[in-house]
């Protein structure tokens, strides 16, 4: 997972919405989100490690607000609940589409996963 970093940090564009919108016969379509290839990867990984925790991330307001705030420090939390906010970050993704995506362009993400660095060596 961390020798995902420097590609990560490399990365430009995580994605991008395609489609949606208004077609001639006056339809509403919703667009769909299309994630790069290294956000797949980074499922993958997560999947396979394993980083998901099993809890109710759609009612913890803590991680909510951490994750909104664009200058908090994430080595002032432990590994589990970096591990949550990953959670939070890939369920939401499925209800939401594009928001882990979001959360790597934020840079949110590398800045999960390089305080679980710092802390796991």
């Amino acid at each position: 997972m961390f020798d995902m970093i420097p590609r990560i940090e490399k990365t430009t564009s995580f994605g991008e919405e395609i489609g949606g919108g208004m077609d001639d016969d006056g339809v509403y379509h919703i667009p769909t989100w299309s994630s790069s290839k290294i956000v797949y990867e980074f499922l993958d990984v997560v999947y396979d490690i394993p980083i998901i925790i099993d809890f109710d991330w759609s009612r913890w307001d803590e991680g909510r607000k951490i994750a909104q705030d664009e200058n908090f420090d994430y080595d002032t939390i432990d590994i589990p609940t970096k591990c949550k906010l990953i959670t939070a970050f890939v369920r939401n993704d499925r209800f939401r589409d594009g928001a882990l995506s979001g959360a790597f362009q934020k840079g949110t993400i590398l800045k999960i996963l390089k305080s679980i660095e710092r802390q796991a060596f």
